[in-house]
C-alpha cells in the first residue's frame, strides 16, 4: 500500500480501514499476541482486528521477547501457548512441550493464552528464539472447522488464521462457541474486503 493517511485505530490507510469489522466480544481468558515483525504490515493479517475485538488482549511485535513482557511479578495467571503441532518441535530439535494439568484449565479467568502470529516458518523461528515459550504448557485445538481464510494459501488442512485459531481456543477453554460467532462473521467481511483489492489476491 502507498503511504497515505492512516486510521489511528487500525493503523491502515483510510481507504483500507478495517474498523467497521471490529466486534468486541467478552472473554475471560487473557490473550497475548506475539507478532512476527513481517506480519505487522501485512494487509492480510488478522492479528490487529483480533486484538481490537478482544477487550482483554495485547499485541507485541518482535522475534525475541522477555518473559516479563507477559508475566509481571505477582501476576496470578497461568500461561498457555497456542502452538498445537509437536512434530514442528521435533523438526526444529526442540524438547517436547509439557501438557497442561487438567486443574489448570478449570478457571478461564486465571489463564493467559499466548499466540504466535506468523507463518509456520516464522512462528517456529520465534519459538526457537524464545526458550521461555518452549517450556510453557501447550493448548492443542480440537475439531477445527474448515478455514474461511481465503486470502492466504494454506499448506496444511489445519492451518487457519490467527483470528480463527484464537476464537476456537477461547471457545475450547471457556465453552459457548456461539459467543465468538459475531467476530467470525466480521472476519468473513474482512476477508471479502481484502479480496476486493486486486493487489491483495490470494498468495
Amino acid at each position: 500500500m502507498n503511504k497515505r493517511q492512516r486510521c489511528e485505530t487500525c493503523l491502515r490507510p483510510q481507504s483500507a480501514c478495517i474498523c467497521r469489522w471490529i466486534t468486541p466480544v467478552p472473554h475471560a481468558v487473557d490473550v497475548l499476541i506475539l507478532q512476527h515483525p513481517l506480519e505487522a504490515g501485512n494487509p492480510k493479517g488478522t492479528a490487529r482486528l483480533l486484538q481490537l475485538s478482544l477487550p482483554s488482549s495485547r499485541l507485541l511485535t518482535g522475534e525475541v521477547f522477555d518473559a516479563l513482557q507477559w508475566q509481571a511479578p505477582g501476576d496470578p495467571r497461568h500461561n498457555l501457548l497456542l502452538y498445537p503441532d509437536p512434530a514442528l518441535d521435533r523438526a526444529a530439535g526442540l524438547p517436547p512441550p509439557p501438557m497442561p494439568a487438567p486443574s489448570l484449565l478449570q478457571d478461564p479467568s486465571k489463564l493467559r493464552l499466548i499466540v504466535l502470529d506468523g507463518t509456520w516458518r516464522k512462528s517456529r523461528r520465534m519459538l526457537y528464539l524464545n526458550p521461555a515459550l518452549q517450556h510453557l504448557p501447550r493448548l492443542s485445538l480440537q475439531d477445527l472447522p474448515a478455514s474461511n481464510y481465503r486470502i492466504r494459501r494454506a499448506h496444511r488442512p489445519d492451518q487457519v488464521s490467527t483470528l480463527e485459531a484464537v476464537c476456537a481456543a477461547l471457545a475450547q477453554l471457556e465453552g459457548g462457541s456461539g459467543r465468538f460467532q459475531p467476530l467470525l462473521e466480521a472476519f468473513d467481511g474482512f476477508v471479502a474486503q481484502q479480496m476486493a483489492f486486486p493487489a491483495l489476491g490470494q498468495s
